[in-house]
């Protein structure tokens, strides 16, 4: 045989960082398992090929990520791109209720807050976090099981795809609480969105539905979860679902309003969660991407991703000074309201005497941050 004369090296080698210290079962953690590949057309499982499965499982705070869930996603991302036998990664969450709220807010109030060299370190781990989705070696597909808002709204845009629970919300809230959804909405929601929707959505923290979602090009597919007790699918009944404009607006896929949407959250309740057709989805989508060549496949996702990766990278470096610098100020603030409303019955400042008093050329000091703060009821 030709150039059999060539000495080659056959020991098959270790390209892994992490081992499995960052894993774990119990929440929170983050949560990584392999799961055989799967036919679609046959139910059969492939024998010797599976995707990665990445699971935030922290339900009770819904599955907001904890500093050691952070380090979990890093190295899941890492571990499944090295796994030679993982076709395609998926990035979900515990539970029916919610893929990710963002950052664990009772870690930022507790022990962040006013600590800005502490949150730079964090917000370094986090900047990872999002690397780690965009330069994952393998399609990554947001597999999102509920809310999908804040920081979880951005760890969700780095995906390749995602394909929904038509029960999911999405949505920023960090001008809400004293941050700012610069850790990759900024960035993402330009390209997928008109300029001045992206603003909108980045600022007025309005929850969309999945089916909005769909509607405007922000997510692969919106698929039913629910079913009642005769078996039959429905889908989410806070939505809109007829196809019609109102006062010159399309409201198809537009969450309900007052009282109807109060009256869909009890049907939601009372209805079953079955996971088939949206896992169903998500086998036959990463049963395409596996029959491809991958090299070209990865090649074709990376100079798609590259267009998030450029904007995300130009920005990335400051955002994590300027959100560690606010941990002084405005996160301060906003993280502990948020943090104490079972204490006060509120989860924001009161943002009329805040503007008031910069209006006013105050300071912002232990006093100023009494005075917005929501008072613990007697």
């Amino acid at each position: 045989m030709a150039l059999d004369w060539l000495i080659r090296d056959n020991e098959v080698k270790d390209h892994q960082i992490f081992g499995d210290e960052h894993f774990g079962t119990e929440p929170p953690c983050t949560g990584y398992e392999k799961k055989p590949l799967v036919n679609p057309d046959t139910g059969e499982k492939v024998d010797g090929l599976y995707t990665a499965w990445i699971t935030l499982n922290n339900p009770g705070q819904f599955n907001s990520y904890t500093t050691e869930m952070v380090k979990g996603v890093i190295a899941g991302m890492h571990k499944a791109s090295m796994e030679r036998d993982v076709m395609a990664i998926i990035f979900t969450a515990a539970g029916d209720r919610a893929f990710c709220t963002g950052g664990n807010t009772k870690e930022y109030a507790e022990y962040y807050s006013k600590r800005p060299l502490e949150y730079a370190q964090y917000m370094d781990l986090f900047s990872g976090m999002v690397d780690g989705i965009l330069k994952a070696r393998k399609p990554v597909i947001c597999r999102c099981n509920g809310l999908r808002i804040a920081g979880g709204q951005e760890i969700g845009q780095a995906c390749d795809f995602t394909v929904a629970a038509d029960t999911a919300a999405f949505g920023q809230a960090g001008t809400r609480h004293g941050s700012t959804p610069t850790g990759g909405s900024t960035d993402f929601l330009p390209w997928n969105l008109s300029m001045e929707q992206a603003m909108w959505q980045a600022t007025a923290n309005e929850m969309w539905s999945a089916a909005k979602m769909e509607r405007m090009g922000l997510v692969t597919k919106a698929i039913p979860i629910k079913k009642n007790d005769k078996g039959e699918w429905v889908r989410d009944p806070r939505v809109i679902t007829d196809k019609y404009v109102e006062n010159g607006e399309i409201v198809y896929g537009e969450f309900k309003k007052g009282a109807d949407y109060k009256a869909g959250n009890e049907q939601v309740k009372a209805l079953k969660t079955d996971w088939s057709l949206l896992d169903g989805f998500i086998d036959r989508m990463v049963w395409t991407l596996t029959n491809t060549t991958f090299i070209c496949l990865m090649n074709t996702i990376e100079s798609i991703r590259g267009k998030k990766k450029f904007f995300w990278d130009l920005m990335k470096s400051s955002q994590i000074y300027w959100l560690a610098a606010n941990m002084n100020a405005e996160a301060f603030i906003g993280f502990n309201a948020f943090n104490t409303q079972k204490i006060t019955g509120q989860r924001t400042i009161d943002f009329i005497k805040y503007r008031k008093a910069l209006a006013d050329v105050q300071s912002f000091d232990d006093e100023l941050a009494e005075a917005v703060l929501p008072k613990p009821q007697k």
